[in-house]
């Protein structure tokens, strides 16, 4: 019997790898359909990637296209993700067996110390003339003819409003290489991305969609949707030690802004769930969402925000493989409960 699920792939830069290992095992159960996809920033390029190879050659389709995209990221070279160390992945392992030896070494680099004071002195609107984003052409390897097909998984893309701080959602027709860029708008590295808004004409700037949601979860709320939602999340809710190095509070700030949204919308679901547990709430008035994560926190808290913007073909497959083993332990443990109740603790995650 195949159990439908949605996924809420969160953002977080070149971790976003862990996702396409988490995606890669999930691929491997054919008794699983993914019905939705709510993505920011690298959750949006998974989603795509996924969506796109989908509609081409269902599961094989979907993994060959998300191998594609994470090539290219591994080829991304420029000072704001700068692609360090970009020897054969074999020779490089075993100066850093471990993840934790790698993120280390990135984190104190030269090159991402320079490119990590050259943010701090300028702006992404400096260039000028000379600007891309480095992503831009990643981004435009996709077919959105695939990407926004009618079929397949439904493709939520998030991003921020500049002017507005709100969150606007793109989904079907909307979603472009404009789209994608936006969730993906860091503004210390970005020029922020502009957009029409083809309800009122006007044209704003958006920014990273991390700020706003990450993922956004409530457009997997449709009826026609299925209830379970699988959050894929890199960023560690938790640490332990007291950050007292500048990129010790550097990364604690990012993972926690990061994660604020994510929080609020499972204490809204937590809500409601309370309601209808104590039959406060009319049947079939509110969904009843059922919520899953999975992550690997204790490898996240070994990396940091520095990892994030190095895209580094080590780091990746490193990622990757964490992410096969995250969604084989979830796969093992929990496969029995989708479809019939929840395996995430809200009210202790949340108190």
């Amino acid at each position: 019997m195949v159990t439908r699920i949605n996924l809420a792939l969160q953002g977080g830069g070149a971790h976003g790898a862990f996702t396409w290992g988490v995606l890669d095992r999930i691929l491997d159960d054919e008794e699983i359909e993914v019905a939705g996809i709510s993505g920011t920033s690298a959750g949006a390029l998974n989603g795509a990637a996924y969506k796109a190879g989908w509609m081409r050659g269902g599961r094989e389709g979907a993994r060959r296209t998300l191998n594609d995209l994470w090539y290219r990221m591994g080829a991304v070279n420029d000072m704001r993700l700068p692609a360090w160390m970009a020897s054969p992945v074999s020779a490089m392992e075993k100066f850093f067996p471990t993840t934790s030896d790698l993120a280390t070494a990135v984190e104190f680099s030269p090159p991402v110390l320079a490119a990590d004071a050259l943010k701090s002195v300028t702006s992404p609107y400096a260039y000028g003339a000379f600007y891309r984003n480095p992503l831009e052409p990643v981004v435009e390897a996709f077919d959105f003819g695939d990407v926004c097909a009618g079929a397949g998984p439904r493709l939520f893309v998030c991003a921020t409003n500049v002017r507005t701080g709100k969150v606007r959602i793109f989904t079907r027709d909307e979603i472009t290489t404009d789209a994608i860029l936006a969730s993906a708008c860091l503004p210390s590295l970005f020029q922020a991305i502009k957009i029409e808004d083809p309800r009122t004409g006007r044209v704003d700037a958006y920014w990273d969609g991390g700020y706003s949601g990450n993922p956004a979860l409530f457009p997997l709320f449709d009826k026609e949707l299925p209830n379970d939602v699988v959050i894929v999340n890199i960023n560690p809710l938790e640490r332990d030690e007291i950050p007292i190095t500048p990129q010790q509070i550097d990364n604690r700030v990012n993972e926690i802004s990061f994660n604020s949204s994510l929080l609020r919308e499972l204490r809204a679901i937590a809500f409601v769930q309370r309601l209808l547990e104590a039959h406060q709430l009319p049947e079939g008035t509110m969904k009843n969402v059922l919520v899953h994560m999975i992550a690997d926190d204790d490898l996240m808290r070994d990396l940091s925000v520095a990892t994030k913007m190095v895209p580094n073909p080590i780091l990746l497959n490193q990622l990757k493989m964490a992410g096969r083993r995250a969604a084989e332990r979830f796969l093992k443990d929990h496969r029995s409960n989708l479809g019939h109740r929840s395996t995430v603790d809200l009210p202790a995650m949340l108190n």
